[in-house]
């Protein structure tokens, strides 16, 4: 694992849109052979989003032959109410950028069979070839899309029960009422988000600090659901300075020196 420590959330924000687009660069994607995205929402990647396109607005990057999959959507909120996860993405990233329609990938929630939706999805993935590049954010309790504590680690995509936590912690969007927040979603496995060839996660903050430990220092375990980046051979972490309040000392150290003049 490759942990980049950063001072702000503004520098971690860049340091990530720069890895993605030197990605989708590097790759030369073609429309025979696209480029594959895996996509987060909540606000932690919002200023990646944000920089990313600055970055195609600057010329320097295209989503033209990009195609994307986001890691997941509530269950039985329409797709245009404003906080469901189909217009977070067109809100805040893609109706910004070049990117076509058909190539965005998003979990219906609405769907009048969930199970085959989702069985549909990973489907889709593989027919696709297969992620290259996932992005994703964290939750306080160490959650990796809706993959809740006590998730399998080699979960595929499916229906999932959110817990009172992330009820309480999504109700911010829906004016702190929580019987307004969906209480199902449908969500990538761990399973999923391992497969792709690439993981990179952000987080971002003190309350992710604990999170941040278990992850980065912790042992691999079902609790702490990201904390199986771990097992993956390319993934990345990318933190602030606030996040890292949890780790030890010489971890911190580690981290820094580790990237001392490989930025």
């Amino acid at each position: 694992m490759r942990v980049i420590i950063e001072p702000t959330y503004e520098r971690l924000s860049q340091w990530a849109a720069n890895y993605v687009a030197k990605r989708i660069i590097e790759a030369k994607p073609t429309a025979a052979h696209p480029f594959v995205l895996g996509c987060p929402t909540g606000s932690s990647p919002l200023g990646l989003y944000n920089e990313l396109i600055k970055k195609y607005q600057a010329g320097e990057v295209s989503f033209e032959n990009v195609i994307t999959f986001n890691m997941d959507e509530y269950v039985h909120l329409p797709e245009d109410h404003p906080e469901s996860y189909h217009s977070f993405m067109w809100k805040n990233f893609f109706s910004h950028i070049n990117i076509k329609k058909e190539n965005v990938h998003i979990l219906n929630g609405n769907a009048a069979d969930l199970a085959a939706e989702c069985e549909a999805y990973e489907k889709a993935i593989e027919k696709a070839g297969g992620i290259d590049l996932f992005m994703g954010g964290v939750g306080p309790d160490g959650h990796l899309a809706f993959n809740e504590p006590g998730s399998s680690l080699a979960s595929k995509t499916r229906i999932k029960t959110l817990t009172t936590d992330t009820i309480i912690a999504n109700s911010r969007f829906f004016d702190y009422d929580m019987k307004l927040v969906p209480k199902q979603a449908l969500t990538v496995g761990i399973g999923t988000v391992m497969a792709a060839k690439e993981v990179l996660l952000v987080c971002n903050g003190h309350h992710k600090a604990r999170a941040l430990q278990h992850i980065v220092d912790g042992e691999v375990s079902h609790k702490w659901t990201a904390s199986m980046l771990q097992m993956h051979p390319h993934a990345i972490v990318v933190c602030d300075e606030a996040a890292c309040d949890e780790l030890t000392v010489g971890t911190y150290k580690y981290y820094l020196d580790k990237e001392r003049g490989n930025l």
